[in-house]
């Protein structure tokens, strides 16, 4: 199978001619059936574009069901037995989809809000600013793993569990594509940030991801930059040719957190390792993660608060946490080249550096 390209044509008829059980996880922003009456207009008078295209037009709710069924099959065919989908929607589909999706027997693993925090107002006030859109994570069924990269997501957000709200702003400025007239290429793109924070969620380099409403490329630009493959399906050759060039355009940077290393197995090195090999000075103040110091290091590799008790890094996080126990290298920080860096950065960049 073909991987790194775009399909062009109906979702649901491209996606009947895919491998069963060949790809690792499904991106899908399907239209919304927004059933948008009217122009919409900003305070000053000016014309809003909302979403307009023949592509968010269904009869009627039959007829959008019957659509999303039909996709949401095959997509659940397609689907690896460790694999993944989320499906994104708002108030006028989203409840719609996730009782599609449990009648075929996809297993919710969470419900995630993305609130923007630039949202279109409700320009006339007649109900409330609609402020966020909902995803539905979802496993092939109850019984089936999936990947979670819990340590990468939770490092991501300072070292804390990560929540199921995500705040994340619209797709503005050079991340918005335009057509020549600088109007919006297409009405619903969707933050690259989004994307990235749900990739790296859920898959792993060098998995396959596919996005059968693929648009101008947002999940393979993504893709592409985090060093995973991707498998597109549009039916609009525009959108198709603006998604090319911007993927052609995107460059590969993987990182730490891409690579996924953050759930790999910590290196067993001893904080007495790190002092005598000069990664960590006798003295060197270690802060918690608010920046407030609480202890020193000793030579012996243990540290030392202002109450003159000595222990290891691990008991002295628990003892400041009023815990029985707690791992120090997630809990302490230090500063590290003028900055203030979670100790066991210095582990990881020991254990890069010595093999």
């Amino acid at each position: 199978m073909q991987t790194n390209t775009i399909l062009q044509g109906d979702c649901a008829a491209l996606l009947k001619a895919l491998p069963s059980s060949s790809v690792d996880f499904i991106f899908a922003d399907p239209p919304y059936f927004m059933q948008t009456q009217g122009e919409l207009l900003r305070v000053g008078g000016a014309k809003f574009a909302g979403v307009a295209e023949a592509w968010d037009k269904f009869k009627d709710f039959a007829h959008y069901d019957s659509f999303c069924g039909a996709w949401l099959t095959e997509c659940r065919r397609v689907l690896k037995t460790n694999g993944s989908i989320c499906v994104i929607g708002s108030f006028q589909n989203i409840y719609r989809l996730g009782a599609l999706m449990q009648n075929l027997g996809f297993w919710v693993i969470n419900d995630i809000i993305w609130v923007k925090s630039n949202p279109v107002p409700n320009f006339n006030g007649s109900r409330l600013c609609n402020a966020h859109e909902s995803l539905l994570w979802c496993a092939r069924d109850k019984n089936a793993s999936f990947t979670f990269n819990y340590k990468t997501l939770k490092a991501l957000n300072g070292g804390k569990q990560e929540k199921s709200i995500w705040e994340i702003p619209l797709c503005v400025g050079a991340e918005r594509l335009k057509d020549k007239q600088g109007h919006k290429l297409h009405p619903t793109q969707k933050p690259e940030k989004l994307l990235e924070k749900l990739l790296l969620m859920a898959t792993s380099p060098g998995d396959l991801i596919l996005d059968p409403f693929f648009g101008t490329g947002t999940t393979g630009a993504v893709a592409k930059r985090l060093g995973r493959n991707f498998l597109g399906i549009e039916q609009d050759p525009i959108y198709i040719q603006a998604a090319l060039a911007r993927i052609k355009n995107t460059p590969i940077k993987m990182d730490a957190f891409s690579r996924l290393e953050c759930e790999k197995k910590p290196p067993k090195v001893a904080m007495k390792t790190l002092v005598n090999a000069g990664y960590l000075q006798v003295g060197q103040a270690l802060y918690s993660p608010s920046g407030v110091e609480q202890c020193q290091v000793l030579a012996n590799g243990y540290v030392q608060d202002s109450s003159q008790a000595v222990l290891s890094i691990h008991k002295m996080s628990a003892k400041l946490l009023n815990k029985i126990n707690h791992n120090g290298w997630d809990y302490f920080y230090t500063h590290h080249k003028g900055q203030l860096t979670p100790l066991n950065n210095l582990r990881l960049l020991y254990a890069q550096e010595h093999g």
